[in-house]
């Protein structure tokens, strides 16, 4: 009776399975207050994220019958934490993964070589003969078609040089005044940015040496940011992106589906 006294006092061993319940259930829940605080939808983490809502609704409730294999439910995670902000890497690891390794019987057993007989071997040599025949012809055929094609490179190079180089003489594009620029403000002055979607991008936003956002805003969006000593933007459609600077009148930060990065920095008091 004491032995299973002793027993009993121990405390229960929880399994994987329902590790992962409740560890599911602590990291829905602060996302769903993290997404609840910041004033968004599941339908706006869905744009962010590309992620169908189901699965979204699943990880806030803890509810672990909806969702796929574990590792997948680790990536979906670290995608819904980055999409509000959150280090998803770092968030999305609290989640426990068990990999199995799994080392499988071969089901074929190799016979052993006294007992080929002397027919499997006169069909075994010409197979390789077969073999190497057809890949010493595709080795010839290869080399002529490669002889046959070097003597005219140089006068394809000859008609490339002859021909008169139009590109140079096409007007110049516009500059794009927040292309890969340092902007700074007025003295002492904080960096205050604004930006407005007039197109669904991804965008990047790093405060004063801390990345603030990144992840995709859906049309329609308004976001604004501060720093001290400097603010840097970067988005994949800059065309798309309307930016102002300490709420001065919002310009394109350049062409649509182009790649733009702007940095802004506080002129420092003297």
């Amino acid at each position: 009776m004491k032995w299973l006294n002793r027993k009993d006092n121990q405390p229960p061993t929880l399994s994987v399975e329902q590790q992962r319940a409740e560890k599911l259930a602590e990291i829905g829940g602060q996302l769903w207050a993290s997404r609840q605080e910041q004033g968004l939808s599941l339908e706006e983490v869905v744009l962010l994220t590309r992620i169908p809502k189901r699965l979204l609704q699943a990880i806030e409730e803890g509810n672990l019958e909806d969702l796929p294999e574990p590792v997948y439910i680790q990536g979906l995670i670290r995608q819904f934490a980055d999409a509000l902000g959150f280090n998803g890497v770092e968030f999305a690891s609290n989640f426990p993964i068990v990999y199995q390794q799994i080392n499988p019987k071969p089901t074929w057993t190799t016979k052993p070589i006294n007992q080929l007989r002397p027919l499997h071997l006169y069909l075994l040599y010409i197979f390789v003969i077969i073999c190497s025949v057809s890949g010493l012809s595709q080795l010839l055929n290869n080399s002529a078609l490669q002889a046959s094609t070097i003597p005219n490179r140089p006068n394809a190079q000859k008609e490339s040089l002859a021909q008169p180089q139009e590109t140079e003489s096409k007007q110049a594009p516009e500059v794009n005044p927040y292309s890969n620029t340092l902007l700074t403000t007025k003295d002492g002055q904080p960096v205050q940015i604004g930006v407005t979607l007039k197109a669904s991008s991804w965008i990047r936003v790093v405060a004063d040496g801390k990345t603030q956002f990144e992840g995709t805003l859906p049309e329609g969006s308004h976001r604004t940011w501060k720093a001290q000593e400097q603010l840097t933007v970067k988005t994949d459609n800059a065309g798309g992106v309307l930016m102002s600077v300490n709420q001065e009148q919002p310009k394109e930060m350049g062409e649509l589906g182009k790649v733009e990065e702007v940095k802004i920095a506080a002129k420092p008091k003297f």
